[in-house]
């Protein structure tokens, strides 16, 4: 049998590509193979004939992204001029969580033009470990030197998409699910603009919830180390090339917030990553601890990041009606009605930790049913007020998910819940403008107001059942966040928490 067949290592050898490549290849039905145990075994015809061949690399190599010479020499002379000789190279997770990988100018032509290897398998919803090579690939248009580094040895760094050897993108790239959405939208002639509040807190430490201030909604408290910090971090972003909209001390204690100008989506996901961490490394170069956690304090409000979404046709807004009573157009209800219909099934990506549902509950302005408003802040999606000659800001609020979130996916499945409402016409409830909290169980039954997962195990399970969200996501991260989420709720489900020991211990 040894020598009638041969491993996927060894065709990889042959061939010139990674093993990881083959085993795609196999995959996707290119080379015909055997499973043998756990591995695959390929017969030496089909060997020989995939060697012969060459349309099964070249079918994939025109799927290779375009490279743009002229942006590279441009990111090239900036480098040698500016003297940098560390550039990192960024991408997330599968939760969001940003990973970095650091180069020298020596190699950044190099990876430019072919990426950068890595092995993805100890990357949180990555590659399994028997197909572990993947490429950093950067995106030329994300060059930036890092402000916080200083000037005495400059850091530049670059966003990166994820692709497999042959060069195809990779199923487990969060980047790419969000760029599969956006061109789902491009080909219904949309252009997804959005433009996000993050709210977030100021500690002394990571080690406890302790407050830096006693401060409330938009108030400025002399000599405010906090609003020193909120500051220097606008500062620094708009030194980077991120526009902000606005900066304010939030309604909570030590909470902020820090609202970044609309831009395009998948940019805007790019800019929310550089602001978490902005944002943090501003506080720790001053010796203070900045959170995203959604609900570190009890009784106080938690912090959300509401959405600002909006989708273009050219320059013209496409959710503006001048003659429509709320100025929205049927575009817009119908995308409103897409995103309140599968507003439990997405609740998981938008609010994907345990904490998250700490903060998702009534009496903090946090939305629990799934409705849509004008003025009402206890609604799930907010339309802000028209205002005369603003056609362009005509918007839909969503107010569910929070600033820990991963970005990209969290876009994914909220564009896909839209656009699914514009192709199927969904029809939009009446607005709900009392405050939902206050209701009586009844008038929201006779409302026909649905309420949000409680916790993450019940989102987990609406999201599991969803086949929006798992065309939105892909096989690959829909099947692994799910597992990764189940294995959160069941690591936490176990716990023995304070509140326990304090409310049984004594009377049982």
């Amino acid at each position: 049998m040894k020598e009638d067949y041969i491993s996927p290592t060894e065709l990889a050898r042959k061939l010139g590509i990674s093993r990881q490549a083959v085993i795609e290849k196999i995959h996707k039905g290119a080379i015909k193979a055997v499973k043998a145990g756990r591995q695959y075994i390929i017969d030496n015809k089909e060997a020989a004939r995939v060697a012969k061949t060459s349309h099964v690399i070249e079918g994939d190599a025109k799927k290779m992204p375009k490279t743009d010479r002229s942006d590279k020499e441009r990111i090239l002379k900036i480098v040698r001029e500016k003297d940098i000789n560390t550039i990192q190279l960024w991408f997330v997770d599968i939760l969001g969580i940003l990973k970095c990988v650091s180069i020298t100018r020596r190699d950044l032509e190099e990876a430019l033009y072919h990426g950068k290897g890595f092995d993805g398998s100890s990357v949180t919803g990555f590659a399994e470990a028997q197909e572990s090579d993947i490429i950093a690939m950067p995106d030329p248009a994300t060059f930036q030197i890092l402000p916080w580094e200083g000037t005495q040895s400059p850091v530049a760094r670059l966003f990166c998409d994820i692709l497999n050897p042959d060069r195809t993108p990779y199923a487990g790239d969060s980047r790419y699910a969000l760029k599969r959405a956006l061109e789902r939208a491009k080909k219904l002639g949309f252009t997804y603009y959005i433009g996000p509040e993050l709210e977030y807190f100021y500690f002394k430490s990571d080690k406890s919830p302790e407050i830096l201030d006693e401060g409330t909604y938009f108030e400025l408290i002399p000599s405010d180390i906090a609003d020193v910090l909120r500051n220097k971090t606008v500062n620094t972003l708009e030194n980077m090339g991120i526009p902000m909209e606005a900066s304010h001390h939030e309604v909570a204690p030590s909470q902020h917030e820090i609202d970044l100008k609309y831009n395009e989506a998948l940019m805007m996901a790019d800019n929310i990553i550089t602001a978490r961490y902005c944002i943090k490394e501003v506080a720790r170069a001053n010796n203070v601890y900045a959170t995203f956690m959604p609900k570190p304090i009890f009784g106080v409000n938690g912090s959300g990041m509401h959405v600002h979404q909006s989708l273009f046709r050219g320059n013209k807004n496409a959710f503006y009606d001048k003659g429509d009573k709320h100025h929205l157009s049927s575009t817009a209800k119908q995308f409103i009605a897409g995103q309140l219909k599968h507003s439990r099934e997405i609740c998981a990506l938008t609010a994907q930790w345990v904490n998250s549902y700490k903060r998702l509950v009534a009496g903090y302005e946090a939305p629990v049913y799934a409705s849509w408003a004008q003025r009402n802040r206890t609604a799930l999606i907010r339309v802000p007020l028209y205002r005369p000659g603003n056609e362009k800001a005509t918007r839909a609020e969503l107010r569910c998910p929070d600033p820990s979130c991963n970005p990209y996916l969290a876009f994914s499945v909220m564009l896909a819940a839209g656009l699914e409402g514009i192709e199927k016409k969904y029809k939009a409830p009446e607005p709900v403008e009392p405050n939902i909290y206050k209701m009586e169980m009844s008038e929201r039954e006779h409302r026909g107001l649905v309420a949000l997962p409680g916790n993450l195990y019940q989102a987990i399970v609406e999201t599991e059942k969803s086949g929006l969200a798992k065309e939105a996501l892909g096989e690959h991260i829909f099947t692994r966040f799910l597992i990764n989420k189940k294995k959160e709720w069941e690591d936490y489900r176990i716990q023995i928490t304070s509140y326990e020991i304090k409310k049984y211990l004594p009377i049982l």
